[in-house]
């Protein structure tokens, strides 16, 4: 099959569908989402067969065991897949929501109306349960998609597609609203991101050289973080214990995730204090130290922390420790070496907390909270479709407000401009 011949196809059709995913009403689009649920639910052998290949193939391929477990889909990650669906049916639909009508001096009124960006670009690596996600998400927001998963996971991916498709179908919407590739040769990632004819944006969910790659690549806007360096800073006015638990929750409770801290910042009154206790905590989590000359100081077996400490995104049980003089430093600290995606202060001070929220410029700023709630589902958005670190469109998590644009609406009676 020629690729280019084969991407601009499905650009086509992709397009033509988003024009009618564009102005189908809420019913519909929650009635594909729960016949798409239907139809996983009646195909669970079929998507336990065509995952069990992939994992043999995975095997003799010498697919690290990390990748083996995100690709590998069990009853229960099947239930959330069906469990997803149905919670995305149960979300507002945002499109046609019109807000901010204003009445002007000449008697019109304008305001804004929330419409569908288009034709999505996914590219993901792994996880098929990110098939369904991916799809789910810009179906409810009025989106046609195209989805490139890992050749990895090529049979599950195109057994769930299958599964979508009879779903869009028994709903009365297009089938190619959602289009998942059928190849897996490289070439057509770079076609994908260079159809600004049929692409309007792209979304890339996988490891930081995918990331990089089609961000410098692309010819269509990208929707990407790239890394999640997340900060906890513990401040001169903190409580100890609110202190500690959330550094140990944001460090320990998942380390192979993009909103997990990767480098505390303590304050330098309280760090005798609160620091070996924190060891000790870290201690029951085998999380190895590294820390600078005043860290090394309270705790002697930390590894000394080098200035490429700073800049890693360890996603590993390591964990960086600075000691700081006040809250200027911890805030020049995070800017330096943030990937601007997630960081936190724990402090009882007001006044500091708002200097923080103000001058932290990351994507999602906190106060005395977890890094880890950095995610679409404790915001509040239902499921997400990324994080997103840059600043135009979309940023933090991504989910359907973020997969839709907003246009200018004017009503008028007769008016003419004079």
């Amino acid at each position: 099959m020629e690729v280019k011949a084969y991407m601009a196809r499905l650009g086509q059709q992709a397009r033509a569908a988003s024009r009618q995913m564009a102005k189908a009403n809420t019913g519909a689009k929650n009635s594909a989402l729960l016949a798409i649920a239907d139809a996983i639910q009646s195909s669970r052998d079929a998507l336990m067969a065509a995952n069990k290949t992939d994992l043999e193939n995975g095997r003799n391929n010498g697919l690290e065991a990390a990748l083996l477990d995100r690709l590998e889909l069990t009853p229960a990650r099947i239930d959330n897949m069906i469990e997803g669906l149905h919670q995305v049916a149960a979300l507002p639909d945002p499109v046609g929501e019109i807000t901010d009508m204003k009445y002007r001096p000449s008697g019109i009124q304008v305001g804004k109306m929330r419409v569908p960006l288009g034709v999505i670009g996914i590219i993901y690596e792994s996880r098929p349960n990110v098939t369904v996600e991916a799809a789910s998400l810009c179906l409810k927001s009025g989106n046609a998609t195209i989805l490139r998963g890992g050749s990895e996971a090529i049979n599950s991916n195109q057994a769930i597609a299958r599964c979508i498709s009879q779903g869009m179908e028994q709903a009365g919407l297009p089938a190619a609203a959602v289009q998942v590739l059928e190849i897996t040769d490289r070439a057509a990632v770079g076609e994908l991101i260079t159809l600004p004819e049929y692409v309007d944006v792209i979304v890339p969910r996988g490891g930081k050289g995918l990331i990089e790659r089609i961000s410098k690549d692309a010819r269509v806007p990208v929707i990407k973080h790239l890394d999640g360096i997340c900060h906890v800073y513990i401040d001169a006015e903190a409580d100890p214990e609110k202190a500690i638990n959330i550094a140990v929750n944001a460090k320990t409770h998942r380390y192979g995730v993009c909103n997990a801290m990767e480098t505390l910042l303590v304050h330098e009154t309280v760090a005798d204090l609160i620091l070996p206790k924190l060891a000790e905590r870290y201690a029951e989590h085998a999380v190895e130290l590294r820390g600078c000359e005043q860290t090394r100081r309270i705790l002697p077996d930390c590894t000394a922390a080098t200035e490429d400490d700073w800049h890693t995104e360890y996603l590993a049980p390591i964990l960086a420790i600075r000691v700081v003089a006040d809250l200027d430093a911890a805030i020049d600290h995070i800017n330096t070496y943030s990937s601007q995606h997630t960081d936190t202060i724990v402090t009882e001070n007001y006044t500091l907390a708002r200097r923080f929220l103000t001058e932290v410029d990351s994507s999602s700023v906190m106060v005395n909270a977890s890094t880890r709630f950095a995610d679409g589902f404790e915001y509040g958005l239902g499921a997400e479709i990324g994080i997103s670190t840059d600043k135009i469109h979309a940023r933090g998590p991504v989910g359907l407000d973020g997969l839709t644009s907003q246009k200018y609406v004017v009503l008028g009676d007769g008016q003419i401009r004079v």
